[in-house]
């Protein structure tokens, strides 16, 4: 598994305390979320797995316990755009060692086409919500001299396209915001990483660009995508790109001028605007 950035960019001494401690996950219920805490399941002590949906968090609370028998699993129902119900998911938790900020929703659309409910869900599932969270739990972290920090966040975090303008603004917010917290607490024994995945088969695809799906080719499976986010935080990553295909595209893409890459999506943003055009009628 590779990704696009030099060897220099790794702290191999630090590593986030994964094994024997508490990993908080949010947006556990599914996708990303709910393949990491199975990876995780047989390694940690606790797991603290919020998500909105009950039944689907107990469906794999039952699964998790017969990988690891030892494992003591919290499940708490929260809606991440909502500070009380954060408050209340920070209170269940405890003291946590590596914080998870999986949570995340999209939408594909036109800007001024999408109804600004999407655009403000987005901000506060894909920004406010990771601030939080980070704000809140790090301050301990800070204290003990260890902990980690894991954004989920897009290959969208790195680049821009047509279609998904609200999508993408959080993305890149939570690339500069993880970057620069990763420079402010260097050295001090905290590892923070972004996750910037490409399309991945998961029902997020499906849910937020239903008529954008990527080639079978570039698309990994979450398992994969997963054992490569791993690996990178481990070795204390700044940014992790799992998949081969999506490596060649993000690098081709930073080396591409901007004006070059607008000239390229023009036309691609013209023939989403006549789809939507035929699919509005």
């Amino acid at each position: 598994m590779r990704v696009i950035e030099s060897q220099h960019d790794t702290l191999p001494c630090v590593r986030p305390p994964i094994d024997g401690g508490t990993t908080l996950i949010t947006g556990a219920s599914s996708g990303i979320g709910r393949e990491l805490a199975r990876q995780l399941a047989p390694r940690v002590k606790r797991l603290v797995l919020a998500a909105r949906r009950k039944e689907r968090l107990d469906e794999l609370a039952e699964e998790l316990q017969k990988l690891n028998r030892h494992l003591t699993i919290e499940n708490v129902v929260c809606d991440v755009r909502d500070h009380v119900s954060l408050d209340d998911l920070i209170d269940a938790a405890g003291e946590v060692d590596v914080l998870v900020n999986n949570a995340g929703l999209g939408h594909s659309a036109f800007f001024e086409d999408a109804p600004w409910e999407k655009a403000a869900q987005q901000i506060e599932t894909n920004v406010t919500a990771v601030l939080y969270l980070t704000r809140k739990l790090l301050p301990g972290m800070l204290a003990r001299g260890r902990g980690g920090i894991l954004n989920v966040s897009s290959g969208f975090g790195l680049q821009f396209f047509p279609g998904f303008a609200t999508y993408v603004g959080t993305k890149h917010f939570i690339t500069g915001f993880t970057e620069s917290l990763r420079l402010e607490v260097g050295g001090r024994g905290i590892v923070v990483s972004q996750l910037c995945p490409g399309p991945v088969a998961t029902e997020f695809e499906a849910v937020a660009a239903p008529m954008m799906r990527a080639p079978r080719f570039v698309e990994i499976s979450v398992e994969r995508c997963v054992e490569g986010a791993l690996r990178g935080f481990e070795k204390n990553r700044a940014i992790i790109i799992p998949g081969f295909w999506i490596n060649v595209t993000m690098a081709l893409g930073a080396l591409t001028p901007r004006w070059l890459l607008r000239l390229v999506y023009r036309p691609v943003a013209r023939k989403m605007r006549l789809l939507a055009a035929r699919t509005a009628k």
